[in-house]
C-alpha cells in the first residue's frame, strides 16, 4: 500500500513572494534535474485558515522508498546549497505527516 507524505511549511509573514521565487528559480528545477520530482503529487499554497503556508504531497511505495528519496534529495548539492540554504530562514515551522490511503475511495 502506498505511503503519502504531507509536508507543510509555515513561513514568516511577508516571505511568501520570496519563497515562491526560490522554489521557481532553484528548488523545483533542482528536484527536476535530479529526477526527484517523480514522487511529487503536487505543491499548494494555503489561501484560507492558517495562511503563509506552502504544502506539498508526495507518494511513495513504502517507508524505505520515502527514506531513499529524501536521502537522494539531500545529497543533491543544487537543492541543498542552491535552494534549501536560502529557503530555511523563511520558515517558521515545518510539519511532516505520514498518511496511508483509506481502503475506499479514489487516491492520487
Amino acid at each position: 500500500m502506498a505511503l503519502y507524505e504531507l509536508r507543510t511549511y509555515t513561513l514568516y509573514v511577508g516571505k511568501m513572494a520570496e519563497a515562491t521565487r526560490l522554489y521557481q528559480e532553484y528548488g523545483f528545477p533542482a528536484l527536476q534535474k535530479g529526477g526527484h520530482d517523480r514522487n511529487l503529487v503536487g505543491y499548494f499554497q494555503a489561501d484560507t485558515g492558517v495562511i503563509n503556508q506552502l504544502v506539498h504531497l508526495w507518494k511513495f511505495n513504502d517507508d524505505a522508498d520515502r527514506r531513499a528519496h529524501w536521502a537522494a534529495v539531500f545529497a543533491n548539492k543544487d537543492f541543498v546549497e542552491g535552494f534549501a540554504a536560502q529557503f530555511r530562514p523563511l520558515v517558521m515551522t515545518q510539519e511532516v505527516k505520514l498518511l496511508q490511503a483509506a481502503p475506499w475511495g479514489p487516491h492520487p
